[in-house]
Parts: structure tokens; sequence; C-alpha cells
């Protein structure tokens, strides 16, 4: 009888599962994972086969549940295996975990019956394969679920602080500006002095705000890219104007090399504009005290590629890898929300390109962008 070799080899069993568990990588096994895993359900198994062998169905299916996967069918089986879900959650283990553990005990009674020459009748392995079956099905439900719950309150909790970051930015440029305009009307001053000068730092500030945020919004959800055809140095020269503004607003000088006349893209205008914004900005913010940062474009065969440099302190292998991760920042400049770089690489990669930096310690750092080179154009030149 199952029940009875269960019973007699429990000990044995729990052992199996226990150093089927270690053998994985990274997962030891832990007694809050098995106080509510193997121990209970082999207790609750040979119950249920105990129960079957004399002819007590109803109290069978009381403690292990029916086999058609009836939710609404409470049993003690279901409860304890919910439990073991949470968990597991809670311990940090993933999903496939929880299957295994119950897959385990069903390897450790074959091993073991296989061994000692025992065999079981054909309603034996039904009833096991059902209990497993239940456990496995209100585990992976109960984890699944709880799973759920922590992602969308991490997701909440994130977009809170994103709305409450735009919304503190935003007051803060929008009160700045205020006051500005407020002071050259009452002391009849002229917008080229040092309080025009603030107003233009609020404005350029809240440009690249919603610019940013607009950004963010549009590579997150996936929107449709607004591609079009564009000459790369017009878009150049767009970007500079402003990007000059800034940079004397910060106290860098900005050079702008030559583009080539000819060179072409074929992307989302508005999503570059702002990648190479945020990249600029980065490189007047953490770049050298009154700095300078030098905007490139060229060709390179079927490439374009637009590179920032700056003349900073330069970062070390271990930041160059982590900066584009969000929320990050390099510098000791902690102002902002460290995920303007972020932004950019995903607005890159929705256009079929790529961005990496290069830097050495001591020697600043070089951001490259690298675009497919609008065929059609190529194609022209080569002709």
């Amino acid at each position: 009888m199952m029940h009875i070799f269960l019973a007699e080899n429990r000990a044995e069993l729990e052992r199996r599962c226990r150093d089927k568990v270690a053998k994985r990588p990274l997962r030891l096994p832990t007694d809050q994972q098995l106080q509510h895993g193997i121990p209970i359900f082999l207790d609750q198994l040979i119950r249920t086969l105990t129960a079957e062998e004399g002819g007590q169905m109803a109290k069978s299916l009381a403690i292990s549940g029916p086999a058609d996967g009836n939710a609404q069918a409470a049993s003690e089986l279901a409860d304890s295996a919910t439990t073991h879900g949470g968990q597991l959650l809670a311990l940090g283990y993933s999903v496939s975990q929880v299957v295994h553990d119950y897959g385990d005990l069903c390897q450790a009674v074959s091993d073991l019956a296989l061994e000692r020459g025992e065999e079981f009748a054909v309603e034996e392995f039904r009833t096991l394969n059902r209990c497993l079956d239940n456990g496995i099905a209100e585990a992976v439900s109960e984890f699944t679920q709880r799973r759920d719950v922590l992602i969308a309150n991490e997701q909440a909790l994130a977009l809170s602080q994103r709305i409450g970051y735009f919304a503190h930015e935003l007051r803060n440029h929008l009160g700045t500006a205020g006051l500005a305009v407020a002071a050259l009307k009452q002391g009849g001053m002229g917008v080229a002095g040092a309080t025009g000068a603030v107003l233009d730092r609020s404005l350029v500030g809240l440009r690249t705000l919603i610019d940013r945020s607009l950004a963010e919004v549009r590579v997150e959800a996936g929107l449709t890219l607004q591609r079009s055809v564009f000459f790369l140095n017009s878009f150049i020269s767009e970007l500079s104007y402003s990007a000059k503004l800034e940079a004397d607003l910060l106290h860098c000088t900005l050079i702008v090399e030559e583009v080539a006349p000819l060179l072409q893209l074929d992307a989302d205008q508005d999503l570059l504009l702002c990648a190479v914004g945020n990249l600029l900005q980065n490189a007047f913010k953490f770049g050298a005290p009154n700095g300078t940062v030098v905007l490139r474009a060229y060709a390179n065969g079927e490439r374009i590629m637009i590179e920032v440099e700056d003349n900073g302190a330069g970062l070390s292998p271990q930041a160059a890898d982590d900066l584009f991760l969000p929320f990050t920042q390099g510098g000791a400049n902690k102002t902002g929300q460290g995920s303007g770089l972020s932004i950019a690489r995903r607005s890159v990669e929705a256009n079929a390109g790529t961005l990496s930096v290069e830097s050495v310690p001591g020697h600043g750092c070089v951001f490259i962008i690298d675009l497919p080179r609008h065929a059609a154009a190529v194609a022209t030149l080569g002709a």
C-alpha cells in the first residue's frame, strides 16, 4: 500500500527532497521553505490514501480536493499549498521553484519505490497525481497573485514618484519664471540683464522637462514612431540653437562641428532631439566647470554617428556600465531625477540605433549615437 510505504519512509523522502533543492544553483533549502511544503503535503497525501482505502471518499476529498480543478472546493491541501506558495514568494524564490518542490516529491517516491521493489496500484498513482496537481495549482496561483500585487504596487509607487518629481520641478521652474517676470515689470529692467537670464534659465528648464517627459511617455507606451526623412545638418542646426542658450546659462562652451550637407536620416525627429538634448544637458551638467562640450555628426559607411564629447572627469568602467540605468547619476551634481540617459538610450533604440559611452577617468566622456543612414541617400551618393 502506498500510504504505508510513504509513512515508513517519510524521513528518507524528505531528505531526498531537501537534497534536490540544495543542488539547484544558488538555492539552499530553508526551514521556512520546507515547513509548509513537503512535510505537510506528505501528511495530507498519506491521510488521503488511507481514507480512500477505507472507502471514505468524502473525507479524502475534504483533505486533498477533487480532480476537476474546482477552485471553489475547499480542502486542507489547498490551504497549505496556498500558504506554501506565498512563503516561497516572500523568500525570493521563482515560480519554477514552486513547481519543482512538488515535482521533487513525485520523483523521490518513484525512485525510492523502484530501488526497494515496491509496486503500487493504478488508483494510488491517480490519487498521488491528483494531490500533486491540486497542490501545484493552488501554490502557483497564490504565488502569481501575490507577485502581481507586488509588481502593481511597485509600478504605482514608481509612477507616483515620477509624477511627483515632474510636478515639483514644473512648479519650481514656473515659480522662478513668474518671479523674474514680476521683477522685470516692477523694475523696468531690460531682459538682457541678470533677471532676464533667470527667466531664460527657467524657460529652458521647462522645455527640457516637458521634452523629456513626453519622450519617456512615448517610448514606454510603445507608440508608433513618427518617422520622416530629414537632413542631418538641419537637425544639428536646430538642436544647437537651444543648446547654445543652455550652455551660456551654465557658463559652458559649446562647439558644433560642421556637418556634411547631404547626409540624411529616416527617424522620429522628436525622439532624437530629446535624446541628443539629454546628452548635451548631461555634458553641461557633469563636464568640467566652465568646460567645453563638442557636438559632431558624420557618416561612417552606412551609419550616421552623432557624438557629444565633454572634458570632465570621466567615468570608471563600472560607472559607465551603470550610467544608462534609470535613476542613476554618475557625477557629484545630484540635481534632477537621474533618468535622462535612460530615456535617451530608449529613444535611440526605438529608432533602430544604439547609444554607448567611451570614457577614461580624467579625460572626459564621449557619448555616441549610432543610427542607420537613410538608404535612399546612400544609394544616391554611391551612384
